[in-house]
Order: C-alpha cells, then structure tokens, then sequence
C-alpha cells in the first residue's frame, strides 16, 4: 500500500522537476514562477490519494495527469487575479503585477494549454474519458467564476445560487481529481463517481472554510490580512446567510455598514468590526462551522461506501480531516 507521506514526497518531487518551454521567456516565465511560489497542492494530492486506494506504486501514466490539475489551477489564478486586481498571491507579487496584464492574460492562456498537453499523457485506453472530464471541468470552473463575477453587481445572493457558483468555482476541480486519480487506476465507473462525490462535498467545505477563516482566521495563521470579503462587500457563505437570516433591523444595518468607506486602514476596521458584530449576533460563524462539518460527513459517508479496506479508507479520511482542519 502507498503511505501517506509518500505521496507528499511525490507530489514534492513532481513539481520540482516540471519543466516547460523556455523561449520566450518573457511568456514562460510566469509559468515557472506561479508553479515555484506553492500553494497547497490539493488537488494532485487527492489525485494521487485515489490511485493509490487501487495500485500499490506511483508510475508515469498518473504522474502528468496529477500535475495538470495543478497547472490549470494555477492558470486560473493569474487570470482571477487579473480581475479581482490582487497585489499579492502566496505571499508574493501577482503575475500581472510582477509583470504586465498583458503578460498574464497571455501566460495564463498557455498555461491552460500546457496543462492538456500534461493530461494527453494519460493511458490511451482511459484518454478519452479524462479529457472528457477535464474539459467539461474546465467550462465549469469558468462558469463559476462568471457567476461570482455577476454576484458582485446583486446586493443579495441566494443561497442555492451561491452553493451552486462554488460548486462550479471550487468543488468541480477537487471532485475532478479525486475522479481522475480512480479512473487512471481502472476503478469501475461505480467507485470513480463515488470519489467524485467525495471531492465535490469537500471542495464545498473547502470553500466555506475560507470564506469562514476570511473573517475569523488567525492572520498570523491564514497568511494574508483577515476581513478582506467583508471591505469588498463579497458575497461569501457568511455574508448571504447573514441576508438571508437577518430581520428587518440586521438587514438595514447590513446595507448600512456594506456602504462604509474603507480607503484607510482604519476606516476598513471599522467596517469588519460593523459586520462582524452583526454576524456573531446572528451566530453566522457557528452556522458556517455547521455547514461544513455537515459536508465533511457527507464526504467520508461517500468514502465509506466503497467498501475500501480501512487503511485505504484512512487515506480518504486524513485528506478530508487536513482539508478542512486547515487554519491557511
């Protein structure tokens, strides 16, 4: 059986050793430096994970793919940072900022196409259904953000439209790896959808653990100031549930604080604090910290009805339990 902290050391060594095209360089540059600033790697890693409940050792034919999934990820954040015009990802410039708007619109174009040209690695025989997947992936994702674009001009979301947007946004690229990683290892179509699933509820916790930790993460912790969806007015999980449960009063004051200026540093605090009151007297915090424990056991039911041997199953379990323990 593959062992947890094999998978890391792969996952490490994988991106260490990804290359691509070096002229010119003023294209591929971006490219080197999005992959060499981090991030979490999730996504590989639950590619990895479901291989690794069916085959006993890594080979090339999963390798590429689980690596594309990261790419692809990547390529969409130098795009959202275009559009949310972030200064800082991972703790260091942007790409558009490190470079030109220019420059990432184009790095971000190939970067798409090189994650392809890593997922055309696959078996021949599994092929056609992982780009099947991966391109009905890709669309979503870009519906997603579409959506959450369109949110931004609404003063009130929906939730089911909200759950809908990070479905698309977030949860279809994590279920998309879970699904990969099994259909690379010749699960049958009954244990790939479970998986995909399994990612699918994840991916939805994933996000409101964000949206949570956006507002009472520890910065220290989280790594970039907390409060920043509540001065950009975002419509996270907490800012809709707080429409949507809010009387007449709460929703005035809601509006009320929306509108507070925030060009100074204290002039933003002032507003957090405004709307973070209001959440904790609407217990908002505590419901999203609900949510998605619910999400949570919703996931590890799906992993448990693959019937896997309990220590394949506790791979499954450790993923979810670090994913949505996370505190960054």
């Amino acid at each position: 059986m593959i062992q947890e902290s094999h998978i890391g050391n792969v996952i490490r060594e994988m991106f260490a050793n990804l290359t691509f095209t070096q002229e010119p360089a003023g294209l591929y540059d971006p490219l080197r430096y999005m992959i060499s600033i981090g991030g979490k790697r999730i996504r590989p890693h639950l590619c990895l994970t479901a291989y690794a409940l069916f085959k006993d050792s890594f080979s090339e034919e999963i390798l590429a793919p689980a690596a594309a999934l990261e790419v692809f990820h990547s390529f969409t954040l130098i795009h959202d940072d275009i559009m949310d015009k972030a200064d800082v990802r991972r703790g260091v410039p942007t790409v558009y900022r490190k470079w030109d708007e220019n420059t990432a619109i184009l790095s971000g174009d190939v970067m798409s196409i090189e994650s392809y040209k890593l997922l055309a690695k696959a078996p021949a025989e599994v092929l056609p259904q992982a780009l099947q997947l991966f391109s009905k992936t890709a669309a979503e994702v870009c519906e997603g953000q579409q959506y959450d674009m369109d949110f931004e001009n609404m003063e009130q979301v929906p939730m089911d439209e909200y759950m809908k947007m990070i479905g698309l946004k977030t949860a279809v690229l994590i279920a998309c790896s879970a699904k990969m990683g099994a259909l690379i290892a010749g699960a049958t179509a009954a244990q790939a959808d479970l998986l995909y699933k399994f990612g699918y509820d994840l991916g939805l916790a994933f996000q409101i653990t964000d949206d949570w930790l956006d507002t009472y993460g520890d910065p220290k912790v989280f790594g970039k100031a907390i409060g920043g969806d509540i001065v950009n007015n975002k419509k996270s999980w907490l800012m809709t549930r707080a429409f949507e449960k809010a009387d007449d009063q709460c929703r005035n004051e809601l509006l009320k604080a929306m509108k507070m200026p925030v060009d100074t540093d204290i002039e933003k605090e002032a507003k957090i604090l405004a709307v973070k009151t209001l959440y904790d007297k609407m217990n908002i915090g505590e419901e999203a910290s609900k949510g998605i424990r619910q999400l949570h056991e919703q996931a590890l039911g799906y992993a448990a009805e693959l019937g896997l041997p309990e220590q394949e199953y506790q791979l499954l379990e450790n993923y979810a339990n670090k994913l949505i323990g996370r505190t960054k």
